[in-house]
């Protein structure tokens, strides 16, 4: 067999990627967070042009952070041999203005237009869009001033990650910490996602089934559920309603609404209950292909012997769900092998009748189950078959909303 086409920008590309972003860093004791976020916004391709305030030096240094964004920090309004007007500059030709941390000051310049840095004169000269990240201790957050001038920036289409709740400077414990950078950065991705699935319903399965034994153990497998997570992640930040059936507890993605079941029967119903109104069921889910005839309900006692289980197959989901289609609707299968891969997954596609199979060899280093990266082939009745190499796992989603995308946009045509 010749090698499979293997999937670069086209297929995963962030929506950071080619982005111009300002970061704006003010001062608070988080300031230190603004490195880590400006080298995960570089990590995934975006140009990061910094901005330090007068106070926010006290707490980073200038060359730390220039040395990890794309450019030297820019730090006042007179100073700039590139140009005599750099805030108008810098605003005009941002993709996206994001502020980590922002105190309780810039929330108040900003909300009256108080330009008098060039932070706050770069906030004001932009069209482009503003996340904010405020930081600052409890009662400082929990000020009505504060509350009042969020509100109004919000009302303004201004985005905000909220602070997270945990130890504070000087050892307090509150709401008022800067949000996680891997937070901050999933929050600029989303923002600068594209809105290509704005509207539509998506229903998503994740995390494997348990099956009852008796009142302790069950059947159960090894999937984590992260991929699928991923996969309502994307869809949610490209606009779409993400109702996500779940076996597991993970962060719930911005945007989508969890379902939680725990066996098959119980995803069975859940997901046939919604099926016909959606326009994309991606199966993520491990579902159990065997369950016990009948479970104990007390707990089964060792000193009872080796008991004999008579196991049943559970209702085979994916089948249904192709069997009872609807024209338009894209069904979206997963294959978890160890060999012969594209072989399996191929029957399993046309046996099924899906639009996608995504397929990936799990006895591979890395790859599915409990990982956070995962390498998968993704397999289309009408197209040749397109590897994605081992990568994190939000790029194999991506990579798997873009193919749907493309299913999607194919069958529009089709009907034009």
């Amino acid at each position: 067999m010749p090698p499979l086409p293997r999937a670069t920008t086209e297929y995963a590309v962030s929506p950071l990627a080619g982005k111009r972003i300002v970061l704006g860093v003010t001062g608070g004791i988080a300031a230190y967070k603004a490195i880590e976020i400006s080298r995960r916004l570089v990590d995934a391709g975006a140009y990061v042009v910094p901005i330090m305030t007068e106070a926010a030096q006290h707490f980073v240094g200038t060359t730390t952070l220039s040395a990890l964004a794309s450019e030297p920090v820019h730090t006042d309004l007179w100073h700039n041999p590139t140009t005599p007007i750099p805030h108008t500059k810098v605003g005009q030709g941002a993709d996206l203005i994001l502020v980590a941390p922002a105190t309780a000051k810039l929330l108040a310049a900003y909300r009256m237009g108080y330009s008098h840095d060039l932070l706050t004169n770069t906030l004001i000269a932009t069209r482009a869009p503003v996340l904010i990240c405020p930081a600052m201790h409890t009662e400082m957050w929990e000020h009505q001033s504060v509350v009042d001038n969020l509100d109004v920036l919000r009302s303004r289409g201004v985005n905000v990650v909220e602070p997270e709740s945990g130890r504070l400077a000087g050892g307090d414990d509150g709401a008022g910490r800067l949000a996680a950078p891997e937070s901050i950065v999933a929050a600029a991705a989303r923002i600068l996602a594209p809105q290509d699935l704005a509207g539509i319903e998506v229903i998503v399965s994740a995390g494997g089934t348990r099956e009852p034994i008796d009142a302790v153990r069950v059947i159960a497998n090894r999937s984590s559920g992260k991929q699928g997570y991923e996969v309502a992640a994307e869809a949610a930040a490209r606009g779409a309603n993400v109702t996500l059936i779940s076996t597991v507890s993970l962060p719930v993605p911005a945007g989508a609404t969890v379902v939680a079941v725990e066996t098959a029967n119980e995803m069975q119903a859940a997901i046939e209950e919604r099926s016909a109104s959606a326009d994309v069921i991606v199966m993520a889910a491990a579902v159990a292909d065997f369950r016990p005839v009948a479970a104990v309900a007390k707990k089964i006692k060792k000193h009872s012997g080796v008991p004999e289980i008579v196991l049943e197959s559970t209702p085979d989901i994916l089948k249904g769900l192709g069997a009872a289609k609807p024209v338009g609707q894209v069904l979206v299968g997963f294959a978890a092998e160890t060999d012969d891969l594209v072989g399996n997954a191929q029957a399993k596609l046309i046996r099924k009748h899906l639009d996608l199979i995504v397929a990936n060899n799990v006895g591979l280093p890395e790859v599915g189950f409990a990982h956070d990266t995962n390498a998968v082939t993704l397999l289309r009745p009408d197209a040749e078959p397109v590897e994605i190499d081992l990568a994190a796992k939000r790029d194999v989603a991506r990579a798997v909303i873009n193919t749907i995308v493309d299913i999607r946009a194919a069958t529009q045509t089709g009907k034009d």
